[in-house]
């Protein structure tokens, strides 16, 4: 449990419309912790704010004694995974005017927040990734606020679209409004994209010449690897050397070329399925993995 630490009156009118100044450290920029808060304050007919800092995020948040102690329990019951509070500061503030919940600008400071590393493609997002009928069909790049880059694409803190390497690519009008609307799963997810404005991949011959990009890239790619090629795969943190681990003759050319005759190499598969029925798997590995 988060260590809460509190500096208010003891005996509150429980009528009184009071305001709470809450500083949370830990593992919450990147998770979708802001959108969560929005939710769970307008939800609650709350009023105030929520924004990143430099050590986590800040929230004011006004109404009755009773409502902001509900608050303050749903926020640390129901924070979306992964995210982890470690501490919750509260204290008493002055009331405002606010007359609604916002998300504000990021505030300033000495950084100490935590980054997650990048985040497995969650399950809504394999579903959408291969939905025909959805606009972000087959592109490589989709992600949410769960999941997806974080920390191969940060370049500052906190961690807020502009302190990205997503700066360089601009919203198209739809992923501008599912950004913007607080009900959609991707309200503030900072590398969201999709075919129309987001980064694109590209296979290159071994002079650098472009072949082909988006979706026939990643189908010639898959071919080549079929065909017992060595690919270079340029990732967000840099690259790493691809082979079929089925073609004997593809993994020792790999080998020879990393100068690499046994140390085992990482095998990429994509279920726990497929690794159990390849490899023996004890009940603590299949956990982990």
């Amino acid at each position: 449990m988060p260590t809460v630490q509190t500096r208010s009156p003891d005996a509150i009118a429980p009528t009184l419309q009071i305001r709470w100044l809450l500083s949370i450290a830990g593992a919450v920029q990147g998770l979708g912790f802001r959108p969560f808060v929005y939710r769970l304050a307008t939800d609650m007919q709350l009023t105030g704010w929520v924004r990143n800092s430099a050590a986590g995020v800040e929230i004011a948040i006004e109404g009755t004694p009773d409502r902001l102690q509900t608050f303050v329990r749903r926020l640390q019951a129901e924070n979306p995974s992964p995210s982890e509070i470690h501490t919750l500061k509260l204290e008493l503030g002055e009331a405002g005017d606010d007359r609604e919940f916002v998300i504000q600008p990021s505030g300033k400071g000495r950084k100490t927040a935590l980054m997650l590393p990048d985040l497995a493609t969650c399950a809504d997002c394999v579903r959408e990734l291969f939905d025909p009928t959805q606009r972000r069909y087959r592109y490589p790049f989709t992600n949410f606020t769960h999941c997806g880059p974080r920390h191969s694409i940060i370049t500052a803190l906190p961690y807020d679209r502009p302190h990205t390497t997503m700066r360089n690519f601009t919203m198209c009008p739809a992923c501008q409004a599912e950004y913007a609307n607080p009900r959609d799963r991707r309200f503030h997810a900072q590398p969201n994209a999709c075919p129309e404005c987001g980064p694109q991949i590209e296979l290159w011959d071994r002079q650098g010449k472009v072949l082909t990009a988006r979706n026939d890239a990643l189908e010639q790619t898959a071919e080549a690897i079929r065909a017992g090629n060595i690919l270079a795969v340029k990732g967000l943190g840099g690259f790493h050397l691809m082979a079929d681990a089925r073609n004997r003759r593809a993994v020792e050319r790999l080998r020879q070329r990393k100068h690499r005759p046994v140390k085992p190499f990482a095998m990429m598969v994509p279920s726990l399925d497929m690794v159990q029925s390849l490899c023996e798997v004890s009940e603590a590995e299949a956990e982990l993995l």
